[in-house]
C-alpha cells in the first residue's frame, strides 16, 4: 500500500470564486490539486516545478 504523505497546501491570494489550485510541498515533491476536488493531485519533482515556474515567469505560456 502506498502511504500518502501530507503537505501544507497554499492557495493564491488571487483566488476568487473557488476556481483555484493549491500547491503543497512534500519532501522533494510538489503536489498540485484543484480546490473543487482535493482528493486527486498531480505531483512534480522539485526540478520539474522549478522549470515550470521559470517558464511562467519568462512568459512562455502567454497571457489570458
Amino acid at each position: 500500500m502506498t502511504q500518502r504523505l501530507t503537505a501544507e497546501f497554499k492557495t493564491s491570494s488571487f483566488c476568487s470564486g473557488g476556481d483555484c489550485v493549491e500547491v503543497g510541498l512534500r519532501h522533494d515533491v510538489v503536489a498540485v490539486r484543484d480546490t473543487k476536488d482535493r482528493s486527486r493531485e498531480l505531483t512534480f519533482s522539485s526540478q520539474e516545478w522549478a522549470a515550470f515556474v521559470a517558464e511562467v515567469k519568462r512568459g512562455a505560456f502567454g497571457a489570458r
